[in-house]
């Protein structure tokens, strides 16, 4: 039981290290940028509260799982934006065989059983293929969208976006799980775009 509480802290202690990595999405109020263990705590609760969205057959509380690890590999890797190097960053080969390895560091500092779970759930989450991974995916691009709206173009404004953009990247990806969610969404932060026809502009916030 020493042995195992031992590794338990010890992972424990590595992932307080996601309250430093950054993101591009700022807090709410743009007042600074937000950081990945936030970002996996806001997720957890959206999982939970939008859970009467959710399609049959997915399994909430396992979607929070996911949530609370799912970036846990940015503890090496670091926030790679969905928008950057014109959105080709993001799942480029070379990020996807970093976070694996990272994930394989992090969670084999579990003893073995727990390890071989929180591995199984993070690849799971990343292969997108089962209803709770889409689920908790639509989330994972849901909750930035919803910031950037809240703090007058946060990301969108740095790295230039347009509604096209946005709609190919993280719309899909959105309607996969949550069709209604991003027909809400998209209602809401589509004025932000028609108000930025030419890339470059940058707007002020949105009224509310």
């Amino acid at each position: 039981m020493t042995e195992r509480l031992a590794a338990q802290f010890a992972f424990l202690a590595e992932v307080e290290k996601l309250k430093s990595v950054t993101r591009a999405t700022p807090i709410h109020d743009a007042s600074r940028p937000e950081n990945s263990a936030e970002h996996s705590w806001t997720l957890a609760l959206y999982a939970l509260v939008l859970a009467d969205q959710a399609a049959p057959g997915v399994d909430v509380l396992r979607a929070v799982k996911m949530l609370l690890i799912h970036d846990i590999v940015e503890i090496d890797v670091g926030d790679v934006p969905i928008h950057l190097a014109n959105g080709t960053a993001h799942g480029s080969a070379e990020i996807q065989a970093a976070e694996l390895a990272a994930a394989r560091r992090i969670f084999g500092l579990l003893p073995k059983d727990m390890a071989d779970e929180f591995q199984a759930l993070w690849e799971e989450f990343e292969a997108n293929e089962t209803p709770t991974a889409i689920y908790a995916k639509s989330l994972d691009r849901t909750q930035p969208v919803l910031l950037n709206e809240h703090a007058g173009g946060g990301s969108w404004v740095d790295y230039d976006v347009q509604w096209e953009e946005l709609e190919t990247r993280v719309g899909t990806k959105i309607a996969r799980g949550l069709p209604g969610v991003w027909d809400w969404v998209q209602a809401r932060v589509r004025p932000w775009f028609d108000r930025r026809p030419n890339r470059g502009s940058k707007p002020g916030k949105l009224l509310k």
